[in-house]
């Protein structure tokens, strides 16, 4: 039967009675998922020789090795190598996020609405039983540096000597009595900057730049 003839053709690549029609077998070089393909039935396709490339007829995909590609601006591409950690977050899977590291920046920047961006690559490391599938968009934070169990503050706390530059901030001792205490700051996000020395976790620290309101404090993070 017809049907049973078909069935030949895509197991075998070939059925009875066909004679030399369906002798072609087409058999991918590496194993993966079926992403696209780009022929349809009855279109012409050629085979790859010395003078073309042949005729793609299926997109492969190893979907247990994702790529993430972004591009970071000329401002930033200075700051950032080789080798180091990213996380990627995903806009189609929330709360979840997942490691990778950078192993490429473009040499060339390309113009783009009127800046200089550099295409990155991050390859993800071993990922759990969540798929992610391919052409997904993506978010990735390039970790520059890292501290893990430290003392933190708001970075607005810190005050800075108008002499020196050196960093302080202002303690409370007593009811509405306070202490200044030069700081030594580590890395900062923006937003909490580590504190090396200088204060405790149990200090209570003022909060100087207020625009309203009655004195603030504030304790280490």
């Amino acid at each position: 039967t017809q049907a049973r003839q078909n069935y030949d053709i895509i197991k075998t690549g070939t059925t009875s009675g066909l004679g030399n029609i369906a002798q072609t077998q087409v058999r991918a070089t590496v194993s993966g998922m079926v992403l696209d393909v780009p022929v349809k039935a009855g279109n012409q396709v050629i085979e790859a020789n010395n003078f073309n490339e042949g005729t793609s007829i299926a997109s492969l995909a190893d979907i247990k090795k994702m790529i993430f590609e972004g591009k970071v601006d000329e401002s930033e591409v200075g700051k950032i190598k080789e080798g180091l950690p990213l996380e990627i977050t995903v806009g189609a899977i929330e709360n979840k996020k997942f490691d990778a590291i950078l192993d490429y920046i473009a040499p060339k920047g390309v113009a783009e609405n009127g800046a200089i961006q550099f295409e990155i690559k991050g390859t993800l490391k071993k990922i759990d039983s969540t798929f992610i599938r391919a052409g997904l968009s993506a978010n990735a934070s390039i970790i520059l540096d890292k501290a893990e169990d430290v003392l933190a503050i708001p970075e607005a706390l810190v005050q800075y000597d108008a002499k020196t530059k050196e960093p302080f901030v202002e303690v409370e001792i007593g009811d509405q009595k306070f202490e200044r205490k030069n700081v030594e700051l580590g890395i900062s996000n923006g937003i909490f900057v580590e504190v090396k020395n200088g204060v405790s976790e149990s200090d209570k620290i003022k909060v100087w730049n207020q625009l309203q309101g009655p004195p603030q404090y504030a304790r280490g993070n």
